[in-house]
């Protein structure tokens, strides 16, 4: 009976060993090869290319618009990662005239989070293609480890390859280094970085306008999801003698009327807040991309995971 039941375990698991090893030899590098053709795809819609020739990016008009408020209305245009022009019209209540702003003719305003984005997902292929095709794996671990010389895109400038940090990820798996990248760029473009009101009055932004932004206005642009929003602050100055109690706002995504902040003495006060936004359709794809390569890496993750289950002593 023992002598039995030893033989059916040996053969299950070479009948294991054998489908393991095809999984290494062929499901891997299918996966790895889908992996990099959806990454791909999703890079190239962050540049949006012309042709090939001269891989430029076309320009795209959004128009602005909100359901609840007519108050503020524009047009930009987005090239990439580059809000190239902005138009605004803002109706002042108060005075039932219509202000008009533009971005000056030499001025152009880098979104930080599409940028941000597109380096991440530039790193997860890198991480893809560091091995040849011909590659052949021979453990899981060597599908679960990443090899040294990761891509960081800390301190680089638009256009740059990212530089190679060799030291921080030589360690971490493969595929939870891919999928962190991943990870790293949807929540780039989900979830919207926080500001307090005196980093938007003086941001780079406040100076690309003409004619120049009036004293009580701060504008500030930024990406939720698939979408490019606008928030347009009206201000009050608050005067030295108020009795109102002042206490200065903290950091967030959207600041609503009555929050208050400290400017070069000067005190000021949110009267009126108004969002604008427009649907950006290749944000969405991206981020469409970027679910179903999670989806495959956890997958294969699992797939390996359960091979290994069956082996103690050989690291699987």
């Amino acid at each position: 009976m023992a002598t039995a039941a030893a033989a059916a375990s040996s053969a299950e698991r070479g009948v294991l060993e054998e489908e393991f090893k095809w999984l290494l030899k062929e499901e891997v590098h299918s996966v790895l090869k889908q992996l990099q053709d959806i990454l791909k795809d999703a890079s190239r819609r962050f540049t949006l290319p012309i042709g090939a020739a001269d891989g430029a990016s076309k320009q795209e008009n959004f128009v602005l618009g909100s359901s609840s408020t007519d108050q503020v209305k524009g047009v930009l245009t987005l090239q990439g990662d580059t809000l190239c022009q902005a138009e605004v019209n803002l109706k002042v209540a108060r005075t039932n005239q219509t202000l008009h702003f533009a971005f000056r003719d030499d001025k152009q305003w880098k979104m930080q989070q599409i940028q941000d984005a597109r380096n991440h997902v530039n790193q997860a292929i890198y991480l893809l293609t560091n091995r040849g095709e011909n590659y052949t794996f021979q453990t899981g671990s060597e599908v679960l480890k990443v090899s040294a010389g990761v891509p960081n895109n800390r301190g680089s400038r638009s256009g740059e390859h990212p530089g190679c940090d060799t030291s921080a990820v030589s360690s971490l798996q493969l595929m939870d280094a891919v999928m962190l990248q991943l990870t790293r760029a949807r929540n780039r473009l989900t979830t919207p970085a926080t500001m307090t009101l005196p980093e938007v009055a003086t941001s780079g932004l406040t100076k690309m306008f003409t004619p120049s932004l009036p004293a009580d206005v701060l504008l500030n642009f930024y990406v939720n999801v698939n979408k490019l929003c606008l928030l347009v602050y009206q201000l009050h100055g608050l005067q030295p003698s108020s009795t109102k109690n002042f206490r200065p706002a903290g950091s967030a995504v959207l600041h609503n009327p009555g929050a208050m902040f400290e400017l070069n003495t000067q005190r000021f006060e949110v009267s009126q807040v108004h969002k604008v936004e427009c649907v950006v359709p290749w944000l969405n794809d991206a981020l469409v991309f970027f679910t179903v390569s999670l989806q495959l890496c956890q997958q294969l993750k699992d797939k390996i995971s359960i091979f290994s289950s069956y082996w103690n002593f050989r690291p699987y």
